[in-house]
């Protein structure tokens, strides 16, 4: 084994982070790309140190044309490797972004529940995150949105999702594939500008590095890693809050899910809108927008009876003295899914 410094930088990345347990299943996610197969050289490369047991998981989307022989190319690399490998070819032909992560992702956590791996691993870069910050910044995401690409997170009970790689760019991960002589699989979908991210990736960050920043990736990964903890605090009091402004905190509550106004009101206004948005999360809305979060605060120094228009469904909020009340229209309770 030819040791480099990427080894070396992701060895020490697990220990400090606490990443990937020793002696454990962990599951790749793997393209046969630039940076699965730099991810899975590092995992084997160091798998006598900590002792996993290594499996690799393929998701054929069916689509572009040459995902077949993607699948191949996979498979023969794998088995070079003498590695259980797992691959799901999805039911139809998955045309969008959004389609093939949902897919990919229920593949990988069925995979890993019924094969016993407790961790699956993917090989998200500094550069992805970098991508995804910007990605999400110009659609006008919240903080939510831009600490997006944790380095871990649950797909289930009993399986969580790692990205070891975070703290690596793209150009790293290309530069060991040379190093080592490693042959990546040339995805064509990676050059089609019809695609957004393909659009970031291959016009807007390279202009961000000529005109602005060389190290625009790192600089854009560690707002992220920053904002992720951020994020994690705000929530953690915002739910301390949420509790203590609920009706079962205080005599005498409303009937309807309400938010006792006065405790609100003693909050900043950046805790108030985490308030409302876990509030309408838990009550009516999977994914409140800012719209719908910020009328639903102005309530809170708003006139008796004030209302809203409908925020979902025949679902408005509405001030009742002290409470800012959810209230179904019509005698319904319809919840958004």
């Amino acid at each position: 084994m030819r040791w480099t410094p990427l080894h070396a930088h992701f060895d020490q990345g697990l220990r400090q982070r606490n990443l990937l347990p020793r002696s454990q299943p962990v599951l790749l996610a793997f393209s046969g790309g630039q940076d699965s197969l730099c991810l899975l050289r590092l995992l084997l490369d160091l798998q006598p140190k900590w002792g996993w047991q290594l499996g690799v998981a393929h998701c054929d989307h069916r689509w572009p044309p040459d995902s077949t022989a993607n699948a191949t190319y996979v498979s023969a690399l794998v088995q070079a490797w003498n590695l259980p490998l797992y691959v799901r070819m999805a039911p139809a032909v998955l045309k969008t972004e959004a389609a093939g992560r949902d897919w990919r992702y229920g593949v990988l956590r069925d995979l890993a529940e019924t094969e016993g791996y407790p961790t699956v691993v993917t090989a998200h870069t500094a550069s992805d995150r970098a991508e995804t910050l910007l990605y999400n910044l110009v659609r006008g995401s919240g903080m939510e949105g831009l600490q997006a690409l944790t380095w871990q997170r649950s797909l289930s009970a009993t399986v969580s999702l790692v990205r070891p790689l975070l703290n690596v760019t793209r150009a790293q991960t290309g530069a060991f594939c040379t190093a080592l002589s490693l042959s990546p699989w040339q995805d064509s979908m990676n050059q089609d500008l019809a695609y957004r991210r393909n659009r970031m990736r291959q016009q807007v960050l390279p202009l961000l590095r000529s005109q602005f920043n060389p190290q625009v990736d790192r600089a854009l990964a560690r707002t992220a890693e920053l904002l992720q903890a951020d994020v994690a605090y705000l929530d953690g009091v915002a739910q301390a809050c949420l509790k203590r402004a609920l009706p079962a905190a205080h005599p005498d509550p409303p009937q309807h899910p309400a938010l006792h106004r006065p405790t609100l009101r003693r909050v900043p206004l950046a805790l108030q809108r985490r308030v409302v948005r876990q509030f309408l999360q838990t009550e009516v809305l999977a994914a409140p927008n800012f719209d719908q979060v910020e009328t639903v605060v102005a309530l809170l120094d708003a006139p008796q009876r004030s209302r809203t228009a409908p925020l979902v469904a025949n679902w408005i909020a509405e001030v009742q003295r002290d409470w800012l009340c959810l209230i179904a229209l019509a005698g319904e309770v319809i919840r958004s899914t």
